[in-house]
């Protein structure tokens, strides 16, 4: 029998929250403007699902479309209001004008999180050489998971690039947890699993309705009931 399945649900709002909880999902990503492929939220919005839910939260640092840092300051400030409110954990991920990691921008942001967990989201599908951006990310404080699809177009092209690397943990720079997110079905959950992977991340297909409806419940439960009976076969 392997472990439970992390199941992380993105959620815009405290009933995005509460749904995704009751359907079973171990944590949440807090962002705002899906139209921007997420953004961070208002302080107050954290604080109000912080209030309403007891599972993990991990609340995105991102201002503007896009995987350029943009401006650092704000962005360490927008951290700083966001602890305030009661987030303890990140989402983050900057690529610098030549697709590697922008370190600089990641480093300073990082330190103002003071040792807080982090997940570093999907710029690494869009890395120039994940394998460099991985090794060069290593040793940061607090990072302990990739959001990743394994490739820009989304699982269906990045499973062979999953499964691979996977198989590298222990290597250096592939001790963090692989997140999976980003165009995953749950027919892709039996070879993944297979291949060792144990964390996923959905936003749409928690909902039925699309990005203007809610996090439904039942279609989380759907996802946690899918992942337990893999834990158990």
């Amino acid at each position: 029998m392997s472990k439970r399945a992390v199941l992380e649900v993105i959620a815009l709002d405290v009933e995005d929250a509460v749904a995704a909880q009751a359907g079973g999902a171990d944590r949440l990503e807090l962002v705002t403007d899906m139209a921007a492929d997420g953004l961070s939220p208002v302080p107050a919005t954290v604080a109000g699902i912080r209030a309403a839910v007891d599972i993990d939260l991990r609340v995105m640092l991102r201002l503007a479309d896009g995987f350029a840092a943009g401006d650092v300051s704000r962005l360490v400030g927008t951290a700083g209001e966001l602890r305030e409110a009661g987030a303890d954990q990140f989402v983050l991920g900057f690529l610098g004008p030549d697709g590697g990691a922008d370190l600089a921008a990641v480093e300073r942001v990082v330190g103002a999180l003071d040792g807080c967990a982090w997940t570093f989201h999907r710029a690494i599908d869009r890395a120039e050489d994940r394998d460099a951006l991985r090794k060069q990310l290593a040793d940061l404080p607090g990072l302990d998971t990739y959001l990743t699809a394994g490739a820009p177009g989304g699982v269906d092209a990045g499973l062979a690039t999953l499964v691979a690397e996977a198989g590298r943990r222990g290597e250096p720079g592939y001790d963090q947890t692989l997140l999976v997110g980003g165009g995953l079905r749950l027919d892709h959950v039996p070879r993944l699993r297979a291949a060792g992977l144990d964390a996923f991340h959905i936003g749409g297909a928690a909902r039925p309705s699309g990005w203007d409806g809610p996090v439904s419940a039942a279609a989380v439960a759907e996802w946690r009931e899918a992942l337990d009976e893999r834990a158990a076969a």
